[in-house]
């Protein structure tokens, strides 16, 4: 089972970190801005074969040998599981080399060809467009947040069923195999985890909401469907997963309090039936948004370009403009959002939740 599992999370993976060239916005190739008369250029396209080609490679083979391994050795369940954990790792780090190689082989030809000399630059507003936004409002995230607060209420006033010694943490099989002592802080850690992740949820998706349209001037139509369809799908994959966690942790606070009202079955079988549903909905994700803005195909104006903003763009992943009131951004290697990490208030969405789950932790 546990290798099932791993390799049903790493074929996944693999399969977006090869995929991700073909995904993000047309007229950036590898993190770096490119005109839109160059985006078909051959050395481009060869570097996005070349890539999806060797991480794939590497992938099978790593993949291949941990199951022979798993297979052929008797390896306890704990040493499997880190193993295969360092192996996920290893082949995103591996997918990072080969993007900052080509990220840099980007860049070199760009230079070197001067795309950017006799355009101008352009950028680009749509007053319309916010009112086309299908992004899901704040308070449907208070949701999953209400049926937190009544999990927290019910664990306080069941207070006295609980064990003198509360699971943590719950194996393959579905049985607890690691506790702490009873308290009144470690009976609701649990539920009190979960309402700082849904305010973690609903501080993104309020950040994202108040994010600027970032639309091409040689694509109008197809940025103003991409951004449409990106921020709409992933306010509702994010919902989607915040109801979802909702489910998954109620169901083993309610579970620490009435022992006996499911069965061991359905503990092991709930993680799993969560994860197959939030990797199947991320994938539909990144093929729907990454294909938003190959479809609707405007005519390419020879003198004009978009903004070079490159220069904002660390690496063609860490995006920093002070100039730029918006907290997240699209991602330009990969699908869905990033911080601007000059906006301090992106800090505070993203790291104050998870400050408030360690401080708890320690508690």
């Amino acid at each position: 089972m546990t290798l099932a599992i791993f390799l049903f999370i790493s074929i996944i993976l693999v399969c977006i970190q090869t995929a991700t060239p073909y995904l993000v916005k047309r007229t950036i190739i590898f993190g770096v801005t490119v005109p839109e008369k160059h985006i078909k250029n051959e050395q481009l396209l060869s570097y996005k074969k070349r890539y999806t080609f060797m991480v794939a490679l590497f992938s099978f083979i790593v993949l291949a040998s941990y199951m022979i391994w798993v297979l052929m050795s008797t390896q306890g369940e704990e040493k499997t599981v880190l193993i295969g954990t360092l192996i996920q790792f290893g082949i995103i780090l591996f997918s990072l080399s080969f993007y900052f190689f080509y990220h840099g082989k980007t860049l070199q030809l760009k230079k070197k060809n001067n795309w950017m000399d006799n355009l101008t630059q352009v950028k680009v507003s749509d007053l319309t467009v916010r009112s086309q936004d299908e992004m899901l409002p704040w308070y449907v995230f208070l949701l999953p947040m209400m049926i937190t607060v009544g999990v927290i209420g019910y664990t306080i006033f069941q207070y006295d069923l609980l064990p003198e010694q509360i699971p943590t943490h719950w194996g393959i099989n579905g049985e607890a195999d690691a506790f702490t002592e009873k308290t009144p802080i470690s009976a609701i850690l649990m539920p009190l985890t979960l309402l700082a992740m849904q305010a973690m949820f609903l501080g993104i998706n309020l950040g994202k909401n108040k994010s600027g349209f970032k639309l091409s001037a040689t694509g109008l139509n197809a940025s103003r469907t991409r951004q449409l369809t990106l921020r709409k799908n992933s306010s509702w994959l994010m919902f989607g997963i915040s109801l979802l966690l909702t489910v998954m942790f109620s169901f083993f606070q309610l579970t620490t309090i009435h022992p006996d009202l499911f069965a061991g079955t359905v503990m092991m079988v709930t993680p799993i039936i969560f994860l197959v549903i939030v990797l199947a909905g991320t994938i539909v994700f990144a093929v729907k948004v990454g294909r938003s803005d190959k479809q609707s195909i405007d005519e390419v104006k020879e003198e004009i370009t978009d903004y070079d903003d490159d220069t904002h763009w660390k690496g063609g992943i860490f995006y920093f403009n002070r100039n730029d009131p918006s907290i997240f951004v699209e991602k330009r290697f990969g699908v869905g959002w990033t911080l601007n990490f000059a906006n301090p208030i992106g800090y505070i969405i993203v790291f104050f939740p998870l400050v408030v789950v360690i401080v708890l932790s320690a508690l």
